[in-house]
């Protein structure tokens, strides 16, 4: 069997485990979408490569307003590789404690908002602290995580609780221990990771589920449309007010930015 059918075949076998899970995705889905309602964000967060889900979820093509993408560079940097802000550097601190409080610490939260939490192994100390940070100001908390690489794993932290120890809902890619998919001969390590093919395909069954969603209910998202769709006219007016409609709702989590803070002091 060559490469490439191998890893054609174990995407089918992706795509099936995300088909299993159609049930939890509406549940997520109908989540996100009463945060958007309320005129609040669904906060979405990865570090490492789970970075390429958040921004699948927005902004681009096929995408809407209501997510907030929370990306720090210094744990998502890979591209050096090596010296500066290289990848020794950002897998040290995603599993640096306390650093998810600081993150959160911009934003003014609500526990009307909700959150999607990415991390293949579900192991790092930084995304189980984000997920459970949401958890603490009363935030529901959708989990994506490589369920049997994660059962598989252990935790860095030392009390040895996951990812989805934080979550209300938890979705799996799919992806097998380990990640990646396709067997070399006379090579003893396999290649080919998966989680991002069953990742990227339940981030994006989540946004077409909340946007019949929105749509229902009569807020119709403004979706990121190409002019070779809808018009080079109303592919700008798209764009324009799906931005200004992110700034709009980005605006409300800094509105009140340290006033708990400074009421505990």
């Amino acid at each position: 069997m060559s490469p490439t059918t191998q890893y054609l075949e174990k995407c089918q076998s992706i795509l099936q485990a995300v088909n299993n899970q159609e049930n939890l995705i509406k549940e997520a889905a109908e989540c996100f979408a009463a945060t958007i309602l309320a005129g609040r964000m669904v906060h979405v967060f990865g570090s490492g490569h789970s970075r390429i889900m958040v921004e699948e979820m927005w902004p681009r093509y096929g995408s809407f307003p209501g997510f907030n993408p929370i990306v720090e560079l210094s744990l998502t940097f890979h591209n050096l590789v090596v010296g500066a802000n290289g990848q020794r550097q950002a897998m040290f601190l995603e599993n640096v404690s306390g650093l998810a409080e600081r993150i959160l610490r911009n934003f003014d939260l609500s526990s009307r908002d909700s959150a999607l939490v990415i991390s293949s192994s579900g192991c790092n100390i930084v995304p189980i602290e984000m997920a459970e940070g949401f958890q603490q100001r009363g935030i529901r908390v959708v989990a994506l995580i490589s369920r049997e690489h994660s059962e598989q794993s252990t935790s860095k932290r030392s009390d040895g609780k996951k990812l989805s120890d934080f979550a209300d809902i938890v979705l799996d890619t799919g992806a097998p221990v380990g990640d990646a998919m396709v067997k070399i001969s006379g090579l003893d390590t396999p290649v080919s990771p998966g989680s991002t093919v069953g990742g990227a395909v339940i981030v994006n069954c989540i946004k077409a589920e909340v946007a019949q969603l929105l749509t229902a209910a009569g807020q119709p998202p403004k979706v990121l449309s190409a002019a070779a769709v809808v018009g080079k006219d109303r592919a700008v007016t798209l764009f324009e007010g799906a931005y200004d409609e992110h700034a709009h709702r980005l605006a409300g989590l800094y509105a009140e930015v340290g006033s708990n803070e400074a009421m505990k002091q």
